[in-house]
């Protein structure tokens, strides 16, 4: 079986994808006409209503069938992942265990999540009243998925939201859809009902329709600011969680494992060429480590090999397109023009753009104060603590932050005074469990996902009380 596609009557121009790396054409597929609406609203409440009557463990099933499929198609998938979003072989191959994980907890969180008891004689008055909470699905959920993790990001929507008993209308990436594409198709061929999740393919018009629609009961969101204000707007009155990207500081204290530091920090900053939304942006070290570990950092920046992602001895691959990389690359200019010093780097061949370096740039760059979503590192220096902590809660968004120290007591103090959604102890920003929740901090703060508290905000209590008389 494959991943319903209602693409038949469709009058426009297919969407074509491109390779990131060397342009190549990969494939095309069918854009979904707006005026299908009508079509798509049907489909999907066919599948919310089989969703719904799906008992907890066939939605366990269905989901543990797909983990073991994924897992034994692990190479095809990854490849997939390298041609169409540019992540090298290693990386693609680390997304692919990880969806398998997703789903894995996803079928665990559909058995065991299935609400609770509630104590009414806890109430004076109540002492003959019994009864408890059930999880009950919203119904329609829309889901929009960005190019960065093409295949988990997308699980992290559609794992929950079935373990929930929610249907789906799935938005992927026109740059990267296949493998979303895939994994459907390997959902149906675990026994998943072809109406629960219908893929569609198009631009802002038929996402306006997805998120504006009355019966869609929730809109759950990965991208960028702007889009997800856009949203915000038209989405009318439903559920929105938005995952909108970061700009994460990581503090490197001088009694730090230096040679922990310096290889979680270039981890952090280039891993799939930076785009990546916890990816270390700003690194701030103090003052006594400063020199030292710019020197190694940047040693180790200029030893990390960018090109072909299928390579396993390549580091560092494409960026999604040559137009995103140029973007970067105009960035850095402004840095530079206005103060920044470069330190490596900075240098484009195409849609490949060389993990670069900058120091002492300026607070007023759009480099340091909005998302750069590419491998592009700014390190700056600290005295004080309480210094770095101002710095690194100096934008006003935030998904992840990081510290590299062995004082305890300095660490849990940045840790709570760090504005973030997540603050990494002695590991890279970019670090994350599928298991724990993972959001924003301040502006653009909706929602959590993780797989346990997607469940939860993609399903809604309802109260069952039984008065004994």
């Amino acid at each position: 079986m494959s991943a319903v596609k209602l693409h038949t009557t469709s009058s426009l121009a297919p969407i074509s994808v491109y390779s990131p790396y060397d342009g190549s054409l990969l494939g095309s597929i069918t854009a979904t006409d707006p005026a299908e609406m009508d079509r798509l609203l049907d489909t999907a409440r066919r599948g919310a209503v089989i969703a719904r009557d799906l008992s907890r463990h066939k939605r366990a099933s269905v989901l543990e069938g797909a983990a073991r499929i994924l897992e034994s198609r692990r190479e095809a998938f990854a490849e997939t992942i390298v041609r169409e979003a540019g992540k090298t072989i290693v990386q693609a191959r680390k997304e692919v265990l990880r969806c398998v994980n997703t789903l894995k907890l996803s079928a665990e969180e559909a058995k065991r999540n299935a609400g609770e008891v509630v104590p009414f004689d806890a109430y004076m008055g109540s002492e003959q009243r019994q009864g408890w909470f059930t999880r009950e699905p919203l119904g329609i959920i829309t889901a929009i998925t960005p190019y960065n993790d093409p295949l988990n990001l997308v699980a992290h929507k559609l794992g929950p939201a079935i373990a929930g008993g929610n249907s789906v209308l799935l938005k992927p990436s026109n740059l990267t859809p296949f493998s979303a594409v895939k994994l459907v198709e390997v959902l149906c061929e675990a026994g998943l009902s072809q109406e629960v999740v219908t893929v569609v393919h198009g631009d802002r018009e038929l996402v306006g329709a997805l998120i504006s629609a009355r019966e869609v009961r929730m809109v759950s969101f990965t991208g960028g600011f702007a889009t997800g204000e856009a949203i915000s707007r038209a989405a009318g009155l439903k559920k929105l969680t938005m995952e909108l990207g970061g700009n994460a500081p990581v503090i490197v204290m001088n009694d730090c494992d230096f040679d922990n530091a310096v290889e979680g920090c270039v981890s952090g900053a280039f891993w799939a060429a930076g785009q990546n939304c916890i990816g270390a942006q700003r690194i701030l070290i103090q003052a006594g480590l400063y020199d030292r570990f710019r020197e190694a950092f940047v040693a180790a920046a200029k030893k990390l090999k960018a090109g072909d992602p299928l390579r396993e001895d390549t580091n560092v691959g494409p960026m999604i397109s040559k137009q995103v990389a140029e973007r970067t690359e105009a960035i850095v200019n402004e840095a530079i023009a206005a103060g920044a010093k470069l330190l490596c780097g900075h240098q484009r061949d195409g849609s490949l753009y060389q993990p670069t370096v900058l120091e002492g740039t300026p607070v007023t760059c759009r480099l340091w104060h909005e998302e750069v979503f590419a491998p592009v590192v700014m390190l700056a220096r600290f005295d004080t603590l309480d210094e770095a902590i101002d710095m690194a809660n100096d934008p006003d968004y935030s998904l992840h932050a990081a510290i590299f120290t062995n004082d305890l007591n300095v660490a849990l103090d940045a840790a709570h005074r760090i504005q973030a959604g997540g603050v990494m102890i002695n590991d890279s920003s970019d670090y994350r469990f599928d298991a724990m929740p993972f959001g924003g901090f301040k502006y653009g703060s909706m929602g959590r996902e993780g797989v346990r508290f997607a469940y939860e905000d993609m399903t809604q209590p309802k109260v069952v009380c039984i008065n004994r008389g």
